[in-house]
């Protein structure tokens, strides 16, 4: 593990969707790894964060009211 695990990430081409709930304890790693990824790169236009606020990690995996499925819908379609 002596790699710099973003060090690279403002390279990436394809699109990336990145879905984080804003009460989990991870949080600052997502939204680390989203700054990064567009930071002075010109692969910024298939890039998205999507923060949900009051969510916590685990929330996102079964409570199918507040996983934003119409804006993860909405990105595949104009990505991919």
């Amino acid at each position: 593990m002596n790699t710099r695990l973003l060090y690279y990430s403002n390279e990436i081409r394809n699109a990336v969707m990145i879905v984080h709930g804003d009460k989990a304890h991870s949080y600052y790693f997502g939204k680390d790894a989203y700054e990064n990824m567009i930071k002075d790169s010109k692969y910024t236009n298939n890039k998205e964060f999507l923060s949900i606020e009051g969510a916590s990690h685990c929330d996102l995996y079964d409570q199918k009211d507040i996983i934003p499925f119409d804006k993860i819908e909405e990105f595949i379609k104009k990505n991919i």
